[in-house]
């Protein structure tokens, strides 16, 4: 795990917990602050290679800074694995439809607003995606205004799925609330061009360009993996979340 600023420093657990899913339950992973309270829920949505170490490092991280976070495995256990061949996920996307993906995250929202401890604070959640969990999270805040108060995506695609039933470049003017979109300028899979048009659709958010960078910056067991780039997204989106869920 790398070493990051903003890392946080309020004591926290973490485990892997049965999340509802459709008619049965599947792996979720969950980290929130080790007191008693209740936190802002960020939902963290994973790409397809599933709840890797990163991912769960992410969530730990914002757990250290003071919020609940929940992260679901929309795949349901199907996801092919860090190191999968590209066609393995494009296989794994193709078998989420849109409305089984929306409803597995209202599934899990609602586990964590029912949980008794009362772990987590009334209002607002914010939403957070990397790659294709960016586009579900695009969709669900698009589709779920009323509940999302922030979105933060990290190279989430932006174009390929005109085809679905509820294509990314029409929820991208239909976010209400403050956006984050965090892009490599050298991403092979999600082209400059692409994130000018989602500032375009989006006016009010703000898509950045980091220069020199790739996909799957984040991924630090990846040779695309980026320091800087990674630092400078966790401070933005602490940033973003402060000041939009407190």
């Amino acid at each position: 795990m790398a070493i990051l600023q903003h890392e946080g420093t309020i004591e926290i657990l973490y485990r892997d917990f049965a999340m509802p899913s459709g008619a049965g339950f599947t792996t979720g992973y969950l980290s929130r602050p080790d007191r008693i309270g209740d936190y802002p829920l960020v939902m963290l949505l994973p790409p397809l290679q599933g709840i890797t170490a990163y991912v769960r490092d992410l969530a730990r991280r914002l757990a250290r800074n003071g919020y609940a976070v929940l992260v679901p495995d929309l795949t349901r256990g199907a996801h092919p694995g860090a190191k999968a061949p590209f066609e393995d996920l494009v296989a794994t996307y193709q078998g989420i439809r849109d409305s089984r993906a929306l409803a597995d995250i209202d599934d899990a929202v609602a586990f964590a607003f029912a949980d008794p401890a009362g772990w987590v604070r009334p209002g607002k959640i914010g939403m957070v995606g990397i790659d294709m969990g960016g586009r579900f999270a695009i969709i669900y805040a698009a589709h779920r205004q009323r509940a999302v108060g922030a979105l933060c995506v990290a190279y989430a695609p932006l174009a390929g799925d005109e085809a679905r039933r509820l294509p990314v470049v029409d929820a991208l003017e239909m976010l209400p609330m403050p956006v984050l979109g965090l892009y490599g300028a050298d991403d092979e899979l999600v082209p400059a061009a692409g994130v000018d048009e989602a500032q375009r659709l989006n006016p009010h958010g703000r898509w950045i360009l980091y220069d020199g960078v790739g996909h799957d910056y984040l991924d630090d067991d990846a040779d695309s993996y980026h320091h800087a780039a990674t630092s400078d997204t966790l401070a933005r989106l602490l940033r973003l979340l402060a000041a939009t869920l407190g």
